[in-house]
């Protein structure tokens, strides 16, 4: 079983930074896929940024459009911590953020893919 918890949300005015921070534990191993995801209020659960390994062992990095520019999403496999650094806040970007770890390597952002997800993090951006 593979457990995840995600930290680091909270509320800050448009403009503003955040860095969200994300452990996963258990039977999980440096392949795994992982990623970010959230859920604003009454919209579906969107992929932000996923990072990992694809098939022939080519490094897999997906970002949203919607963030391109202004979040960085980075990995450190020794203990299965995830990252996101988010600058340039706007009031849209107004949700909860759930970490997700997939039990295999990556090859895309459907929310269906991942296996493991966090309780989330709520990110409140005000103008």
């Amino acid at each position: 079983q593979v457990s995840v918890v995600e930290s680091g949300g909270g509320s800050v005015q448009a403009g503003g930074s955040l860095r969200l921070s994300c452990v996963a534990s258990g039977h999980i191993n440096p392949n795994f896929c992982m990623g970010w995801f959230r859920q604003a209020p009454g919209k579906e659960r969107e992929g932000v940024a996923v990072i990992g390994k694809a098939i022939y062992d080519k490094p897999f990095l997906y970002e949203a459009d919607s963030v391109k520019g202004r979040f960085t999403v980075s990995r450190v496999n020794n203990n299965n911590t995830l990252f996101l650094e988010m600058t340039m806040l706007k009031s849209e970007d107004t949700a909860v953020y759930y970490c997700a770890a997939d039990a295999g390597l990556c090859s895309g952002w459907n929310r269906r893919r991942f296996n493991f997800w966090g309780p989330g993090t709520q990110v409140t951006v005000s103008s």
